[in-house]
């Protein structure tokens, strides 16, 4: 898989990664956990490593902790989010989620949705000198929330920030992907595939035979790689629960990457 690296140390990092939202929120006997391993395996499979989750995201981290335990071939790249109101609280959440992931150092801790930004940031500060979490950052799943994103990517020195970005969602390309790469931040894009809408408009549409020229056999992988092939972006996250899923959009980060005229191509598939 194509790697990029994390601007403030050079870190390479695979760039399809999984996000966690509803596909993980299962437990150890629901029909919906049983497909886990094979999404976690697939992943790995074709090189990925990135495991975003959050505590607002039900029994997610503690699946994921659950099915990497004793795996310790595997090399997952781990993030998770505080999401909670007051310093306390946020202590007692981040130590919650790192106990459910199963690891004494997290790769990155982020700041759910900017709530209490500034006083989870000092803290995070703190737990990265002491070696507690390797990166940090923030995140915002809205384009009503690029403003508020805008002023702490100005404002905070922030290793990672994590927004919504696809092909029909393309609000971030004007300010805060250039700022991104300005002030050296690598970027997570959630919703690369826009909750699925996305999908649902190409429903029933021929791939386009130049879709070949990418290595592409399917609608996610072209749409995955419209994504990644933004210079801002470090790693997309899709969603899912499904391991052939998994492994359909993890070819997204194989072969060649879009330049900005494929990309613009792509993005003429979406245009009334």
């Amino acid at each position: 898989m194509n790697t990029r690296p994390i601007p403030s140390t050079g870190e390479p990092l695979p760039v399809i990664g999984i996000g966690t939202y509803k596909g993980f929120d299962a437990r150890p006997g629901d029909a919906g956990y049983q497909q886990l391993p094979g999404v976690l395996d697939a992943l790995f499979a074709a090189g990925g490593a990135v495991i975003d989750s959050s505590p607002m995201y039900g029994q997610a981290e503690a699946a994921v902790g659950s099915l990497l335990r004793g795996q310790a071939h595997r090399k997952p790249f781990l993030a998770t989010k505080v999401w909670t109101r007051g310093r306390d609280a946020g202590v007692l959440q981040m130590q919650q989620s790192m106990a459910r992931m199963g690891t004494g150092c997290m790769d990155l801790m982020q700041v759910h949705n900017l709530v209490d930004c500034k006083l989870h940031l000092a803290t995070l500060r703190d737990w990265k000198t002491a070696g507690r979490i390797r990166y940090i950052g923030v995140t915002h799943y809205t384009a009503s929330a690029h403003g508020e994103l805008e002023a702490v990517l100005r404002s905070e020195p922030l290793d990672f920030v994590q927004l919504n970005y696809s092909v029909a969602d393309r609000v971030a390309e004007k300010r805060l992907l250039p700022l991104a790469m300005e002030r050296g931040i690598a970027v997570l894009a959630n919703l690369p595939l826009g909750s699925g809408e996305v999908l649902r408009l190409v429903h029933g549409r021929t791939l386009p035979a130049w879709a070949a020229e990418l290595g592409c056999t399917s609608w996610p992988q072209l749409l995955l790689k419209y994504v990644v092939g933004h210079p801002a972006i470090t790693c997309a996250i899709p969603g899912t629960g499904s391991a052939a899923h998994m492994a359909d959009n993890a070819q997204a980060g194989v072969g060649p990457l879009p330049d900005q005229a494929m990309r613009d191509k792509i993005a003429a598939c979406f245009k009334d």
